[in-house]
């Protein structure tokens, strides 16, 4: 692939082509299922998740596909670290870079905090989550996950509709850059003051008539941690009801984790429930997508 990047920062840095690089290579992992891959790309190497925020998903599956790809690697927790004594970010970073690590994942709440890190150290850095404002890994096994869902290369053609509080979500900002690069249109979703109106897509509080016209639907989580907060009528204008599933046939997504009964019913979160819920099958991209970026940039 043309990518030759040292860091995974931001989508914003990759063309559509660099994308869809990454994206056939995760196809291919997904495609060998549970097995490790027998190239080894990563054996000898050890990398450090350097978790400042709690973490489900994102820091398992980097671990998993550290794994699969033969290497090893350390977790350090913000509750863990010398950062709860005071330490800088970026200090953290230089010491692990000591200890001989090979690459550093980072995840934490300065918004600009693994690009920072980036800057100042000389092994690579992939950002799982920075702030509200970049979420890159997570939009692009979200991209592998759609693709294999419409049976395509690219989303050239559908259209996306992202729901809920987009104004805390770097879920949202990173997908809108991924998305809109593969062709596809996307329409943001939500109440005025949850809604940004300069994130480069439009806009739309209106969630039945948007929903009636697209081809994916994608909830987000109401972020009451960040202060987010919601009226009382959110679900019935805002969730994705078990009457509002029954009238879509399209993809329906979730990044987790899931307020359930708020922005998603606890029948239209079941897989079970649908053919077309992709929430699971966007935790198994997640960690064929990471492989990809892993073994791209370290192995």
């Amino acid at each position: 692939m043309p990518w030759n990047g040292r860091h995974f920062l931001s989508l914003a840095d990759l063309s559509s082509e660099d994308m869809l690089g990454l994206m056939q290579r995760a196809t291919h992992f997904l495609d060998a299922g549970d097995r490790y891959e027998p190239s080894a790309p990563l054996a000898g190497k050890i990398i450090a998740n350097l978790f400042m925020e709690n973490s489900t998903r994102t820091r398992c599956s980097f671990i998993i596909a550290t794994k699969r790809l033969g290497g090893d690697y350390i977790d350090l927790l913000g509750s863990t670290s010398s950062a709860s004594k005071g330490e800088t970010l970026v200090d953290t970073a230089l010491n692990l870079e000591a200890t001989g690590v090979a690459g550093i994942v980072v995840r934490c709440s300065e918004e600009n905090g693994a690009r920072i890190i980036a800057e100042n150290i000389g092994v690579p850095v992939i950002n799982a989550g920075s702030g509200t404002s970049s979420h890159p890994t997570q939009a692009l096994l979200d991209a592998v996950t759609l693709t294999r869902y419409f049976g395509k290369d690219d989303l050239t053609g559908e259209h996306v509709a992202i729901v809920g509080d987009i104004a805390h979500s770097r879920v949202a900002r990173s997908n809108v850059i991924s998305l809109t690069t593969l062709g596809a249109k996307v329409t943001f979703v939500g109440p005025s003051e949850l809604v940004p109106d300069d994130l480069g897509c439009e806009t739309s509080s209106d969630f039945d008539a948007v929903l009636s016209g697209v081809s994916a639907c994608m909830m987000l989580r109401v972020q009451f941690e960040r202060d987010a907060k919601v009226g009382e009528d959110y679900r019935e204008q805002f969730g994705l009801t078990e009457e509002r599933a029954k009238n879509f046939d399209g993809a329906i997504m979730h990044p987790g984790p899931m307020n359930r009964g708020l922005e998603i019913d606890d029948c239209v979160a079941n897989v079970e429930s649908s053919p077309h819920n992709l929430i699971l099958s966007q935790v198994t991209s997640g960690v064929a997508t990471r492989m990809a970026i892993l073994e791209h940039l370290i192995g």
